[in-house]
């Protein structure tokens, strides 16, 4: 295929910068960038005038941030999502916005092709490409870090040396590192020792524990069909929910995790991750869920969180597992609705209580005390009912002794 304009995720530090102008001079082609503000909390001011500096030849940048929360990290958290029950998946579920923007981008201005920045060794390749070849077959996908013979951080800065691509003076970041409205991720450095404890240097978004307030914060979050809609009763847009949420996390020191898992390129990788908000909101409906929910839908919606997650963090978000999954789930959700209450103290997050005008608790039924309600005699017939296959397979396991 002629290549003659391709769309880059264009971030403005050294790597995507050096990988626009890698582009442009490799395929003889026209570069379109996007910058997707998620919430990273970067200063974005003057990245389109050095995208069109380094030879890009338009420049968009968007805030995104409203979408991301509503329309991908809402429907995960609807969803109880967690990978290798730990990682709340605050990297993958930005890839998928980000690939469809590139797309959309490229279909509007007449690309071929789109690219990234993602190494040869990581789960965004496959992220990004994934969902580009669900969304649009027929793009091109240019991954840099897979063709090109840059091996090095010093082959990177000969490279821009060479190009003229400015490369700030300060001391190389030992991470790398990713960032988000929902967490922010670290890896390398020390971490790439499993036995070693991440430096002070590994964490932005949260406080030590051992610094966090000596008093415990109580905090309201209401919900509307599984997503949060108000905290402390302020109705608040689901990206300025996720930004209160991190601030009292964060505070609290709330959402720290240390991990080593599965890539699904099939090797095992160490991250720390701060998910300060999403640990909190995590809680908090899981919490609100115990009062609405039926036992069988939130049984059978928990079996299949494990594979949610894997569509989520092997990069299936537009794949029609997915989709379905997300109508499960989606369903599950339609009567929880009410409020929890919580204390944020010293890492944990601990409910008070809930309520809910769809709660299936009934105080009649469950207290210890008399009740007219339930005659506890009708209990042993359905233990009996429950015991009869136990007690054939007994029988019958004695006689072959």
């Amino acid at each position: 295929m002629n290549i003659s304009k391709v769309v880059l995720a264009y971030s403005g530090g050294l790597d995507t910068s050096i990988i626009l102008k890698w582009i442009k001079d490799t395929y003889q082609c026209e570069v379109v960038t996007l910058t997707a503000d998620l919430g990273q909390g970067e200063e974005l001011d003057g990245i389109e005038d050095k995208a069109l500096n380094t030879g890009a030849v338009k420049a968009y940048v968007e805030d995104l941030q409203e979408e991301f929360a509503r329309d991908f990290v809402f429907p995960m958290f609807r969803a109880g999502a967690l990978y290798e029950g730990r990682y709340l998946l605050g990297t993958s579920v930005a890839r998928p916005l980000i690939a469809k923007r590139l797309v959309e981008i490229a279909r509007a201005e007449g690309a071929q092709a789109i690219a990234h920045g993602a190494t040869g060794k990581g789960n965004d390749q496959v992220r990004f490409e994934l969902a580009a070849a669900a969304l649009a077959p027929e793009l091109t996908t240019i991954a840099p870090w897979r063709e090109w013979n840059l091996n090095s951080r010093s082959d990177l800065l000969a490279y821009a040396k060479e190009s003229g691509i400015p490369v700030p003076a300060s001391r190389a970041k030992p991470y790398s590192i990713d960032r988000n409205l929902l967490h922010c991720s670290f890896e390398g450095g020390e971490l790439e020792d499993p036995w070693t404890e991440p430096g002070p240097g590994a964490y932005a978004m949260t406080v030590p524990v051992t610094q966090a307030p000596d008093e415990p914060e109580e905090i309201l979050i209401s919900f509307d069909h599984g997503d949060p809609v108000a905290i402390n009763n302020k109705r608040m847009s689901a990206a300025d929910i996720m930004h209160e949420l991190n601030r009292l996390g964060g505070k609290h020191g709330i959402g720290r995790i240390d991990m080593v898992e599965n890539r699904f390129v099939g090797m095992k990788s160490r991250g720390v991750y701060e998910t300060p908000g999403g640990t909190v909101l995590f809680h908090a409906r899981r919490d609100l869920e115990g009062v609405c929910l039926d036992r069988e839908a939130m049984h059978l919606r928990d079996s299949l969180i494990t594979k949610y997650a894997e569509c989520v963090y092997y990069g299936f978000w537009y794949a029609p597992e997915r989709e379905a999954l997300q109508a499960l789930m989606d369903k599950t959700q339609e009567r929880v609705t009410g409020k929890v209450r919580l204390h944020l103290y010293k890492g944990n997050v601990i409910p008070l209580g809930r309520t809910s005008p769809y709660s299936l608790y009934d105080e009649d039924l469950a207290t210890f005390e008399a009740d007219q309600v339930y005659d506890q005699a009708d209990a042993a017939g359905f233990i009996r009912l429950q015991g009869l296959r136990l007690r054939a397979w007994s029988a019958k396991a004695r006689k072959e002794e």
